[in-house]
């Protein structure tokens, strides 16, 4: 095999990392992201160039013969179980009298009672009755306790109070492994306080196409970056070998998203078509750090590598994760992602089990199926019996090293119940440091900055005094959308915290989202940027920042015009193309999503009455800022590395610089969102409106000019839209998403009313009279679950009428919206 100038040796890697340099720095590799797979490259992985890591969890003999014992006394039905991860939603502790489920999760909008609100005490006694009826059998055979898996990313994130630190693109900017330690460790604690015993995460994606709804999730674009925390942070999550593993306050953690989900070219579950180089180098950093460290637990991605699905790709997931990186822990699916896999559907996959997968993570209420079936192929032999035994020693060597088979009840473990660890003032100060470590100065011309607390200050934006915007995604829902500054009473705000910090010093902050004022302010702050997001949502086009709405540069332009010195603090998930915005402000700070403490805005941005910094900036890009529209993929490993601002780049108070004017010409960049069907007046490409003889058209205002459509229905017909070519929304159903309509009516419809979805040649439709709440003449809002209109008969795969609206009898509705998008408030039952 052909090595020199592209490969580095499998021993010369494994030397590299027992000496810690870094394998993607040594001579004679290359990591460049950019550089593709040809359109046949093989998805087959040579393990020999993969390295053997020193897992410092070593295999403890005691743990095996215990593991052993175990596997001997259970039937082929308790180790089938021991396969399963089910959604709270999908599944009731009753359910596990009879099946016993190996593990149980929340999704990310799934919680106790369904109400994503609920305090921690009732999460605490959900998993007590779970964990009770695991451990109920009288038969004789193991009873082997349930463990509870959830998405703590940036804090124990769906638990109302908890503190929400800085997602991973403000930590990758911070440059401080032992401080992403202690967030791990502190996150853990928080966890623990609920008594759930998993938290899926770190995710270590490199993420090299800006673009992806996830970019916030990873640490940089710079493998070096991701290498030095992903360690680091399942030492702080599950503690250190031989140290404080597992103790009090630790919980599993998972690495994720194993492999390459950060090269899918900016679309979330695609395809990252890279040579096996590039992504061992590039892609593989965080796994060499992160299992070296004791990870429990491997989370496959959803993704692809060269068109083979990760899920089901056994030279990845046994050759490359387990026989040559010598990975002891399980491999857990990614929400249904088994059914992605060729030839499996989400209730029966023995493809992804025989690849290597331990553990399905499955949504839906047919878990049932899923369990028979692969039971059934457990007794044929399709699952081999080998594969089986391994599958369930590798959960069951987990769990014992967990500490679940002695620690007893959920309530009964070390801090639980302990709900003061919930934004403990301890907790705090740490996001506080990290949140003041990670922000970012682009520009600062004339010396703006640091503002003097003794001015009379002006804060302006929508962002200004809105925690659930700069916490961003996956905060409380999954989303971070529906929630409000009160669902984060140990949260402050970052005008909040500007305010303390002004008034401590004598001075004056007025908060003005609008940014007026009666008296001229000696500076304005002006905190926009994006709203929340996760994926699927977070994918875009371009990098431009909204693109369809300009009334935040608007804002900084009027107050500039007046002689106000503005300063931009812009919070975002990625970095974006916000040219004119930095021309529009005499300074501009990227904070990114730092999370619950705002108060760490102020620690940098508010000096003393004199005007001298109380603290320098520090932080530094982890991701490389576009000059132009059209860099969506800017990495530093590039040929012709151009970018506006280079990763690394931070200004600094003791080193002063003057950032010239920006040019602000937009590149034509192709821009398609197949999910936005008619988005302010604009048609998703290749779409286009259809109606029968008995509906008329016509166009009306709404936000803008002709933005939204009139549909007259004189008898029974159909209108709706149609795409040229079908589009593949398979994607989206499994990831529980909604067909979203906004309208307006003049009155009721005088019959029934149905909204379907063609796919495939079949129709799926569902009935919405009950939906049409809106009171008439007023804009509202329907949501109808994708999986309604799949449920219902259409091929997902291949939908060519995206949205057809139907009624018998007369009708009249204006629609200024159709949209595919997250709207869990409509819920996850079809309407009838």
């Amino acid at each position: 095999m052909r090595m020199r100038n592209t490969m580095v040796a499998a021993g010369a890697v494994a030397i590299a990392l027992a000496t810690g340099a870094p394998i993607w720095a040594q001579a004679g590799t290359t990591a460049q992201s950019g550089a593709p797979a040809s359109a046949n490259a093989s998805a087959v992985a040579h393990p020999e160039l993969w390295p053997k890591l020193d897992i410092r969890l070593k295999r403890d003999p005691k743990v095996e013969a215990r593991v052993d014992a175990m596997l001997r006394r259970m039937t082929v039905e308790d180790k089938v179980g021991q396969l399963l991860q089910v959604d709270i939603a999908s599944i009731t502790p009753k359910d596990l009298e009879t099946y016993k489920i190996g593990s149980v999760l929340n999704g990310g909008n799934s919680a106790p009672n369904n109400d994503e609100r609920a305090p921690a005490a009732e999460w605490l006694k959900l998993f007590d009755a779970f964990y009770d009826a695991s451990m109920m059998r009288s038969d004789g055979r193991p009873k082997v306790p349930v463990i509870w898996g959830t998405d703590a990313v940036h804090g124990d994130n769906n638990i109302i109070g908890a503190t929400l630190f800085p997602h991973n693109i403000g930590l990758g900017a911070m440059r401080d492994p032992e401080l992403v330690k202690k967030i791990g460790r502190a996150t853990a604690e928080e966890t623990a306080a609920t008594g759930i015993d998993w938290s899926f995460a770190p995710t270590v994606a490199v993420v090299q196409d800006d673009r992806w709804g996830r970019t916030y999730e990873s640490y940089s674009e710079d493998p070096a970056i991701v290498a030095s925390y992903a360690g680091k942070m399942v030492e702080g999550i599950q503690g250190e070998p031989g140290k404080d593993f597992m103790g009090p306050g630790h919980v599993i953690s998972s690495i994720k998203h194993f492999l390459g989900d950060g090269g899918t070219g900016g679309r979330d579950q695609g395809d990252t078509r890279v040579s096996e180089t590039v992504l061992r180098d590039v892609h593989g950093a965080g796994y060499f750090t992160g299992l070296a460290a004791g990870a429990l637990a491997v989370m496959p991605s959803f993704s692809s590598w060269n068109g083979e699905k990760m899920t089901g790709n056994k030279s990845m997931l046994t050759g490359v994760l387990k026989d040559r990186m010598g990975f002891q822990g399980f491999a857990v699916g990614d929400w249904n992602a088994h059914g992605q896999v060729p030839g499996c559907t989400a209730e029966d996959c023995p493809a992804a089990i025989n690849a290597g997968l331990d553990m399905f993570m499955y949504s839906g209420p047919k878990w049932k199926d899923l369990y028979a079936n692969t039971l059934a192929e457990a007794k044929d032999g399709r699952i081999p019996a080998a594969r089986l035994d391994d599958a369930v020693r590798r959960i069951l060597r987990v769990k014992v090293l967990a500490g679940t088979f002695d620690k007893g009840r959920p309530s009964s473990r070390a801090l639980a119940g302990q709900f003061n660890q919930l934004g403990s003032p301890e907790h705090r100060a740490i996001a506080r440091e990290a949140v003041a470590k990670s922000l970012v100065l682009l520009k600062n011309n004339g010396g703006v900055l640091p503002l003097k607390s003794g001015a009379n200050i002006l804060v302006a934006g929508t962002g200004a005094d809105n925690i659930p915007q700069q916490a961003g995604g996956w905060s409380i829902t999954w989303q971070g959308t529906e929630v409000t500054n009160k669902d984060y009473p140990n949260g402050q705000s970052i005008w909040t915290g500007i305010d303390q910090a002004v008034r401590a010093g004598g001075g004056r902050a007025t908060l003005a989202p609008d940014g007026r004022y009666a008296t001229k302010p000696d500076v304005a702050v002006v905190v926009f940027g994006e709203k929340p997001y996760a994926e699927f949502e977070g994918d875009r086009p371009t990098l431009e920042y909204s693109p369809e709405d300009k009334s935040d540069l608007a804002l900084l332009k009027t107050l500039k015009a007046a002689g106000v010195p503005v300063v931009a603090v812009f919070l975002s998930g990625r970095p974006m193309w916000v040219n004119p915005e930095i021309n529009a402000a005499d300074a501009f700070v990227a904070a990114f999503l730092p999370g619950t403490e705002g108060g760490g805005v102020a620690d940098v941005l508010v000096g003393g009455r004199d005007g001298r910094p109380r603290r320098d900036f520090s932080g530094k890009l982890s991701f490389s800022w576009p000059k132009r529209l059209d860099q969506f993929v800017l990495n530093k490993r590039d040929p012709n590395y151009d970018p506006l601002f280079p990763i690394g780049y931070g200004l600094t108070y003791a080193a002063p610089q003057t950032v010239a004017r920006l040019d602000e010409t937009r590149t034509e960049v192709s821009s398609v969102d197949q999910n936005a069907l008619f988005v302010r007046g604009r048609l998703a490409q290749g779409a286009s409106w259809f109606r029968d003889a008995a509906v008329t058209q016509s166009r009306l205002d709404r936000r803008g000019q002709e933005d939204s459509v009139g549909l007259t229905w004189t008898g029974q017909g159909s209108a709706g839209l149609m795409q040229a070519k079908p589009i593949d929304l398979r994607r989206e159903t499994n990831g529980e998403l909604s067909l979203v309509m906004e309208y307006r009516l003049s009155g009721r419809p005088t019959g029934p009313v149905t909204i379907a979805m063609r796919g495939g040649g079949k129709v799926g439709a569902v009935s919405v009279n009950s939906l049409l709440t809106a009171a008439p003449n007023a804009w509202g809002e329907l949501a109808v679950p994708l999986h309604c209109f799949g449920d219902g008969g259409a091929d997902m795969g291949a939908v060519d009428r995206p949205f057809v609206m139907t009624a018998r009898g007369p009708f009249r509705v204006d629609i200024s919206g159709v949209r595919v998008t997250s709207a869990f408030a409509a819920g996850k039952s079809c309407p009838r």
